[in-house]
C-alpha cells in the first residue's frame, strides 16, 4: 500500500537478467526498472520483500550467495514510460548459505529488523534468524528441525511460517533499534526531568581529527568545513585555545579556563568538542604520570554528552588511579561500555576497604537507609541444622504455609541484614544499572575471586529479600536496581561461578537461603495462578449476569 493505494510489484528474469515492475492502480501506471546487480551478475534472486516510506519503494532481495541487496525504487518516477536502471546496494552479508535452494525467505519486521528464513551453514538445518540492518548483528535465531517451504509472513507483530505440516505462528514485536539493544541489555529507561542527549557521535565533524592522528592530512570537505565554522561560531575558535591551555598549563588554571569554555552556548556538535578536550587531558597524562586534572574531568563527565566510544581512554586512567567516584560516575551515564571494563570496575569496588570509602564522596541515590536490618549475629543464632545440606520435611510445597505462618524473626532469611557498608552498595548499584550483554561478561566473571563473589551474592539476596517486603516489588531511592537486573546478575554469577561457590563452606548458607527462597516463591506462584483462575470464573460468571440484564427473553405458557 502506497498512501492507501494498492502497489503491486514484481521481479522478471531473463538471460540472468532481472527487471522489477511497479504498477501503480490509482493512476494505472507501469514503469519498468532493470536491476543492475554490479559484481554479483551470476547470483540468483531467490526471495525478496518490500516495504515503503515517503519517497522511495525498499525492494530487499536474497540472493543464491546468501547475502541481502537492497534497491531503492522512487514513487514518483521521473519518466515512468521509459525502462531506468536503479542498482543492488549489498545491505547484510553471508545470512544463509550460499547455493541454499530450498527454504528460503525473507520478510521486513520495521525499518532496522528484517527476519530471514533458510540454512545459516550448508550442513546445517533450516533456521528462523531476525537480524538488525542498522548494526549488522543478529538478534535472535530458531532453528526448524522439520524444515519449511521457504513461505514467510509477518503481520500483527506475529510471524507465520510452514513448519512441516504446520503453521507456525511465532509472537516477535522489535525493540528500539539502539546500540545497546543490539549488542546487549538496554539500559533503565531516563528518568523524568532529565535531559535526553545522544550519544551517537558524528565522527566527520569531530574537532579533534588532528589529535588522534596528526600525521593524516583533512580532506578538502573537512578544510572548508572547519572555515565555514571559524567565520559563524566564535566558541570553536574558543574550544581551540582550550586546547592548547591543556598541552602546557598547570591542572588549576586549565580547571578555571574550561569552567568558562563550559559558560558559552551550546553548540550542535558541543558532544564531539567536548570530547577532543578530554582526549586532549589523557594524552597529556600519558606523557606526564604526574598530571591527573580530576576535577577538569568530573566536571566534562557531568555534561551528560560523554560516551566511552567517545573517550575510550578515560575510564582506563580512572581504573589505573582506582578513582571510584569518576567509575560510578561513567558506569551511570555511558551507555556503551565495554564487559571488560565493567568487570574490572567491579572488581575494584569489591575489593577496595571500607576505610578508603570513607573519605570518598559516592553518590548514594540508589540507598535507601537499611538501618532496620537486623544484625548477622541474631541470623546466626537462629539458624537451621540440616543434614548433608538439605533438610527432606522441606522437600514438600505444604512446609512453605508453615513456614509463612511464622514470624519473621523465627526465618533466618527474611531477617539479613546488608552484607556491606551504603557507599559500597552505591557502588555496586552503579554496575548492576549498567548495560552488558551475557556472552560478553560471563568470561571475566569467571576471574573475580571466590570470596567477592560470595559477598556479591549475598548482597544481591539482601536486596532480592528487600524487593520481597512490599507489593511493588521494588527498592526504595531515587535511582535503585530493579528486580529484574538483581535476578539476571544472580544468575550470571552463579552460571559463571557456581562450581567455585559450591566448595566454599561460608557460601553455603546462602546457596541453601536461595534455594529455599526459590522454593517457596513457586509454592506461591502456584497458589496465586489457582486464585487467577477463581477469578476469571466470576468474572465469567459476572459477564453472563451482566447479558442477561442488557437482554431477556420471557416464555408465556396459554392453556
Amino acid at each position: 500500500m502506497v498512501f492507501r493505494h494498492p502497489v503491486l510489484i514484481f521481479i522478471t528474469e531473463k538471460h540472468g537478467n532481472y527487471s522489477a515492475y511497479v504498477q501503480m492502480f490509482n493512476s494505472h501506471i507501469l514503469s519498468k526498472y532493470t536491476l543492475l546487480l554490479g559484481q554479483e551478475e551470476k547470483s540468483v534472486v531467490q526471495s525478496f520483500t518490500t516495504s515503503v516510506d515517503r519517497k522511495f519503494i525498499s525492494l530487499m532481495s536474497l540472493s543464491s550467495d546468501g547475502c541481502i541487496y537492497e534497491t531503492l525504487i522512487p514513487i514518483h518516477p521521473s519518466d515512468p514510460d521509459k525502462n531506468q536502471r536503479v542498482v543492488r546496494s549489498l545491505l547484510l552479508k553471508t545470512v544463509v548459505a550460499g547455493n541454499a535452494r530450498n527454504g528460503v525467505a525473507l520478510t521486513i519486521l520495521d525499518q532496522d529488523h528484517i527476519a530471514v528464513l533458510g540454512p545459516p551453514l550448508p550442513a546445517s538445518k533450516e533456521c528462523l534468524s531476525i537480524w538488525n540492518t542498522k548494526f549488522q548483528t543478529l538478534q535472535i535465531s530458531k532453528e526448524l528441525p522439520q524444515g519449511t517451504s521457504g513461505q514467510l509472513w509477518y503481520y500483527g507483530e506475529n510471524l507465520f511460517m510452514l513448519h512441516g505440516k504446520f503453521l507456525t505462528v511465532i509472537p516477535y514485536k522489535c525493540e528500539v533499534s539502539s546500540l545497546a539493544g543490539a549488542l546487549g541489555k538496554l539500559k533503565h529507561s531516563q528518568d523524568p526531568g532529565t535531559h535526553a542527549v545522544s550519544h551517537f557521535v558524528n565522527w566527520e565533524i569531530s574537532q579533534g581529527c588532528g589529535l588522534g592522528s596528526q600525521n593524516s592530512e583533512p580532506s578538502k570537505r573537512t578544510l572548508r568545513r572547519r572555515k565555514i565554522e571559524a567565520s559563524v561560531q566564535p566558541e570553536v575558535q574558543a574550544s581551540k585555545q582550550l586546547l592548547s591551555t591543556i598541552k602546557k598549563d598547570s591542572e588549576k588554571h586549565i580547571e578555571v579556563e574550561l569552567r568558562k569554555f563550559l559558560a558559552i552556548k551550546r553548540t550542535p556538535d558541543f558532544h564531539t568538542v567536548i570530547g577532543d578536550i578530554v582526549i586532549g587531558l589523557l594524552g597529556r597524562c600519558k606523557t606526564e604520570p604526574s598530571f591527573y586534572p580530576r576535577n577538569s574531568l568530573m566536571q566534562l563527565i557531568q555534561t551528560h554528552v560523554l560516551s566511552y566510544s567517545l573517550c575510550p581512554g578515560l575510564m582506563e586512567v580512572a581504573l589505573e588511579k582506582m578513582d571510584v567516584q569518576m567509575l560510578q560516575l561513567c558506569l551511570q551515564q555511558f551507555p556503551d561500555i565495554p564487559e571488560a571494563v565493567t568487570c574490572a570496575c567491579l572488581k575494584i569496588f569489591l575489593s577496595i576497604g571500607d576505610d578508603s570509602l570513607q573519605e570518598i564522596d559516592v553518590n548514594m541515590e540508589s540507598v535507601s537507609d537499611y538501618s532496620d536490618a537486623v544484625q548477622d549475629e541474631q541470623m546466626e543464632e537462629q539458624t537451621e541444622i540440616l543434614q548433608n545440606g538439605f533438610n527432606p520435611e522441606d522437600d514438600n510445597c505444604d512446609n512453605c504455609d508453615k513456614e509463612f505462618n511464622e514470624k519473621p524473626q523465627d526465618t533466618g532469611e527474611e531477617t539479613t541484614s546488608c552484607p556491606i557498608k551504603p557507599k559500597k552498595a552505591a557502588l555496586l548499584n552503579a554496575v548492576l544499572r549498567s548495560a552488558y550483554s551475557e556472552a560478553f561478561l560471563l568470561p571475566h566473571l569467571k576471574d573475580i575471586p571466590a570470596q567477592h563473589i560470595t559477598l556479591f551474592l549475598q548482597y544481591l539476596y539482601f536486596l532480592y529479600l528487600k524487593c520481597s517486603e512490599n507489593a511493588t516489588m521494588t527498592l526504595p531511592g531515587t535511582q535503585p536496581p530493579t528486580l529484574n537486573q538483581i535476578m539476571d546478575w544472580i544468575c550470571l554469577l552463579l552460571d559463571a561461578n557456581f562450581t567455585v561457590v559450591v566448595m566454599i563452606p561460608e557460601a553455603k548458607r546462602l546457596l541453601l537461603s536461595l534455594y529455599k527462597f526459590v522454593k517457596s516463591q513457586i509454592c506461591i506462584c502456584s497458589e496465586l495462578n489457582k486464585i487467577e483462575v477463581s477469578f476469571r470464573e466470576l468474572q465469567k460468571l459476572n459477564q453472563e449476569k451482566n447479558n442477561r440484564d442488557l437482554y431477556s427473553i420471557e416464555v408465556l405458557e396459554l392453556f
